[in-house]
């Protein structure tokens, strides 16, 4: 599946616009990354315990969005972008969207 955050994908033709598609997911922070955040938070600096979260809830929200896109028929996403929420502070949404399409090479093969 190819996956481009440009609204073209340079050496291929879009054959046919499948449409939107997306992956969500929402995760609770975990209590044990939520309390060392908040005393990494004191002292400043990077909280990798919450950035490891977020880090696999987007992954999860791109795999998604890729099962959905296959589903649909399609060989390839374009214009995809990530949007976050945060929900009653404990919960965190991410969405994956763009646009469902087969494409085409236009590159002739390798000789």
């Amino acid at each position: 599946m190819l996956i481009s955050t440009m609204n073209d994908l340079p050496g291929y033709t879009i054959d046919r616009v499948i449409g939107e598609v997306n992956g969500l997911t929402v995760r609770s922070r975990h209590v044990g990354s939520q309390i060392g955040a908040s005393f990494k938070a004191l002292g400043g600096g990077e909280l990798k315990g919450l950035t490891k979260q977020l880090i696999l809830t987007r992954d999860e929200a791109l795999e998604r969005l890729t099962e959905n896109a296959i589903a649909l028929g399609a060989n390839a996403v374009l214009a995809m972008r990530y949007d976050s929420n945060e929900i009653g502070g404990i919960w965190q949404e991410i969405l994956a969207y763009g646009t469902a399409v087969v494409v085409s090479s236009t590159m002739a093969p390798p000789a």
